[in-house]
């Protein structure tokens, strides 16, 4: 059983590196919850039975969010964290972009929103389910779309159609990749007994072989996913490629324990995008994060330095972790021009909070 210790002593219990005073759970909570409120209001996010997620802001909240809510010692989910699942339920029926986002008619666009929503269903209402062991039946529901729609030929075969513009990180040519990751980590985080049904089994079986066949090209980010996705999905990738993926990751750091955008790439070139060279807190978030995933402790001197550097570089008064679009320039005050904000600060909660599962301490 756990038991959910007072924050003034669970945090005096646990590593300095997570709790230090130079970075507040407080603020980050505060500011991820405040741009959820701005997003529940935004026009383009309206859809049926409540907003669709933007990977950059929606996505990452409902991955962090939780660490938060431990680390702050809230007994109940934040209102938009509760509100972002209640929307993935509303929908979780319907098999037609069409049918939950009206606008959405025309392909190759809305194979591949159907496709992005199924992946998100399925992953958020899993780990929803997660602590009881169990599956509700619209995470069953969830589930049962997502292997209806995984591709049984063509180059996606054993993936789903994901959204494929000219954007960085997260809707490229090569994000289905990324896509598939997450469609992973959603099948590990279901009950053992759920994945030895023989569907789910064969369904693992061709998405492992799709890995097998993609990861050769691509970029380090979207590998270092599927090092996190096979932490989660037992068999999905051998030890010697993670462990290479790894020792990449590591040999790309830079000096002050950061990483930089272009470390993680190859990406495309974006002409419209304002040069940020060097030390990038998204890239060395998203590092920190999963190589802690992949079992590089906090203790390793190389992570110790990338958690370091980490915590000097939280905005002391509005809690983000700064980053800016790999694509363009919005105007100021654009919804979008926060997105890359909104996944670094994120990712940062994550690679702060990590706990080391309980099974291999």
């Amino acid at each position: 059983m756990r038991i959910l210790l007072p924050l003034a002593v669970s945090a005096a219990l646990l590593p300095a590196c997570a709790f230090a005073a130079d970075w507040s759970p407080k603020l980050a909570a505060d500011y991820l919850d405040n741009r959820q409120k701005e997003w529940f209001a935004w026009g383009p996010s309206k859809s049926l039975g409540g907003p669709c997620l933007s990977c950059h802001t929606g996505v990452t909240y409902l991955m962090a969010r939780p660490s938060l809510r431990q680390v702050l010692g809230e007994n109940q989910p934040a209102e938009h964290e509760t509100g972002l699942l209640n929307a993935l339920r509303a929908r979780v029926d319907k098999n037609e972009a069409k049918e939950y986002a009206p606008g959405i008619t025309k392909e190759p666009m809305a194979s591949q929103a159907i496709g992005v929503e199924a992946i998100f269903a399925a992953l958020f209402l899993a780990r929803a389910d997660e602590a009881s062991g169990s599956m509700s039946p619209a995470t069953k529901q969830a589930f049962d779309r997502l292997w209806r729609l995984q591709q049984k030929s063509g180059p996606l075969q054993g993936a789903w159609q994901w959204y494929v513009f000219n954007s960085d990180p997260y809707e490229t040519p090569d994000s289905p990749f990324f896509g598939a990751t997450l469609a992973a980590l959603a099948v590990g985080s279901t009950p053992a007994s759920y994945r030895e049904q023989e569907q789910v089994k064969a369904g693992t079986a061709a998405l492992k072989a799709y890995f097998a066949a993609a990861s050769a090209s691509q970029p380090l980010h979207n590998r270092l996913m599927l090092l996190w996705a096979a932490q989660k999905l037992p068999g999905l990738l051998p030890k010697a490629a993670m462990k290479s993926i790894v020792e990449e990751t590591l040999s790309k750091q830079n000096e002050d324990g950061s990483w930089s955008t272009e470390s993680l790439g190859p990406w495309k070139q974006h002409p419209d995008a304002k040069p940020v060279p060097g030390a990038n807190s998204y890239a060395t978030a998203v590092a920190a994060y999963l190589l802690q995933t992949g079992g590089v402790p906090a203790s390793d001197r190389r992570m110790s330095a990338a958690l370091a550097w980490l915590r000097a570089h939280q905005d002391p008064q509005a809690g983000f972790w700064e980053s800016t679009s790999m694509n363009k320039v919005y105007p100021a005050g654009a919804m979008p021009g926060l997105f890359m904000r909104d996944a670094a600060t994120s990712f940062a909660v994550m690679a702060l909070t990590f706990r080391e599962p309980a099974a291999k301490r």
